[in-house]
């Protein structure tokens, strides 16, 4: 299996509708450890950015990212916007001038990805953020590649890995934004971040699975 901007522009519609879905879930984990406003500010990006691939119709994969992370670098305030614009551009900037996407260029893009997290939020493996299911699954992504999988293998393998962080997160004492002002209270609560990351690898997996 190879993506294509096509593909990519389906993945970020599916991604929206399933932010979407989960937006009261993800506002109920974020009241409990951070401003509540997660999965507001994603949903809201989200819509703005289906909206802007509409318009702009950009078809190379690299193009597709780009405009989503402008979109939401310029539309969501809180950390979503500038966490995730990061990560989109940074994984644009790793598939430039590629009209399809193989296994290795979407590991590639998944690393540039969580350097490009770790660059901006400056948080580290066990922060309690949303890096600590993005690790994990490139970690698995780059095991899968590395034994022979196609794409629908390592984002299968990469998905259940970032679900498996997200878990982890429950027990975890934030040291990272608004939830480390909680301290050892923050401890017993699941990630939001770390949530809608594993939302996303889990899009991405499902839809791999259903292409031809």
């Amino acid at each position: 299996m190879r993506v294509n901007g096509a593909g990519l522009v389906q993945l970020i519609n599916r991604y929206a509708e399933v932010v979407a879905e989960n937006r009261t879930y993800l506002i109920e984990l974020d009241s409990a450890i951070g401003d509540a406003d997660h999965g507001e500010n994603l949903d809201r990006g989200l819509k703005a950015a289906v909206a802007k691939l509409e318009e702009v119709a950009p078809t190379a994969p690299s193009d597709v990212l780009k405009t989503v992370a402008t979109t939401l670098i310029s539309k969501v305030g809180g950390a979503a916007g500038p966490l995730y614009g990061t990560a989109f551009l940074r994984a644009s900037a790793a598939v430039q001038g590629k009209p399809e996407l193989e296994a290795s260029d979407i590991v590639a893009a998944l690393r540039a990805a969580q350097d490009g997290l770790v660059a901006r939020g400056k948080a580290e493996p066990g922060d309690k953020t949303m890096v600590d299911a993005w690790g994990p699954a490139l970690t698995a992504a780059e095991g899968a590649l590395l034994a022979g999988s196609d794409a629908v293998g390592v984002l299968a393998a990469a998905a259940d890995a970032a679900e498996a962080g997200m878990r982890a997160t429950v027990p975890l004492v934030a040291r990272k934004g608004r939830a480390s002002y909680l301290g050892p209270r923050s401890a017993g609560h699941q990630d939001p971040g770390a949530t809608s990351t594993a939302l996303l690898f889990r899009t991405m997996a499902d839809l791999a699975a259903t292409c031809p």
